[in-house]
């Protein structure tokens, strides 16, 4: 009975401090309208970002404001471009509600097993990082999905401009012909220009909120054609093939190094299930580990040793092309 009163009082203790945190953190919607209605008017300017003065067109919509959350979230890296380049539409706040949510399921599950409660740190840890590994998980697959389709946008403005339509219409026609995610991103691109932005700022955002290299050589390419004059046609063509050489020689080495891969994942995956099993099996001799001094050393020195040896066959399997 004794455990389960201590279960219930703990997700209580945990859904209030959930409630307190996502109240403390909501932001005054008075403020926020006089702020958006300053900007409005003139009276107050929007605040830059990456040192360019953003519009009101990239800025926050009045439903997505920026909470302390945001606030703290930016600190340790921008999770606004983060969730965006993802695909995400969530507050600050409520990421952070998801990301203590998870950590203490993590604690209730070390609580109501037979595993040691020394490791309550660690479930605490590994499930509340979950959300955050799902972001970045969405944001490279996403990323790699625009990656893919962006040699074929290029060919289709390049055509664009054979046919005599300008380099504006054919990034509309790239946002209406292609699927997401570069449809969204061509698409938003152009109703910026015609909301009044000009095309190298619309440009220049696309590149911030598409963190991709080639992506970077088109605007370069497009910039420096509208200053120099040139073929840029042309120019799409050979950045189009250009990539599309660098995925056959980048599928050429996920082959060689397949075997690498699959040597680091079962290398890497055997001491953490062998331990599970020791502790099904024989739970008095795998608990050693964690009650002798001794143990404890052997067991944070596997530790380190796992992500050292982790980083290095990382380092080995990843080549840059």
């Amino acid at each position: 009975m004794l455990p389960i009163i201590i279960v219930v009082s703990v997700g209580l203790g945990v859904t209030a401090l959930v409630g307190f945190v996502a109240l403390s953190l909501r932001p005054s919607a008075e403020n926020t309208a006089e702020d958006r209605l300053a900007v409005l008017t003139g009276t107050k300017k929007v605040a830059k970002e990456n040192g360019n003065e953003a519009s009101l067109l990239t800025a926050n919509s009045l439903t997505d404001t920026k909470t302390m959350a945001d606030e703290l979230l930016s600190k340790f890296g921008n999770i606004k471009y983060l969730m965006e380049q993802a695909d995400v539409n969530m507050s600050g706040s409520k990421f952070l509600s998801i990301c203590g949510i998870s950590a203490a399921a993590g604690a209730l599950l070390c609580l109501v097993t037979p595993v040691p409660k020394l490791l309550l740190p660690v479930f605490a840890i590994v499930t509340g990082v979950i959300p955050i590994v799902w972001l970045m998980f969405k944001r490279k697959r996403r990323m790699n999905k625009f990656n893919q389709q962006l040699p074929e946008a290029l060919e289709l403005l390049s055509r664009s401009l054979r046919a005599g339509h300008s380099l504006a219409a054919g990034f509309g026609l790239v946002g209406s012909e292609m699927q997401d995610p570069i449809g969204k991103e061509f698409g938003r691109a152009f109703e910026e220009q015609n909301l009044g932005i000009t095309l190298d700022e619309a440009l220049e955002d696309m590149t911030v909120r598409v963190p991709n290299m080639d992506l970077r050589f088109f605007a370069t390419a497009v910039l420096l054609q509208r200053q120099t004059g040139g073929d840029l046609a042309e120019i799409l063509d050979k950045i189009g093939s250009l990539i599309r050489e660098r995925f056959k020689l980048a599928g050429q080495i996920q082959a060689l190094t397949g075997e690498g891969r699959l040597s680091g994942i079962v290398l890497l995956a055997l001491p953490p299930l062998l331990m599970c099993v020791m502790l099904y099996l024989n739970y008095d001799y795998a608990m050693v580990l964690f009650r002798d001094p001794t143990g404890r050393k052997l067991m944070a020195a596997a530790i380190v040793l796992q992500l050292v040896g982790a980083l290095v066959i990382r380092k080995i399997i990843n080549v840059k092309v």
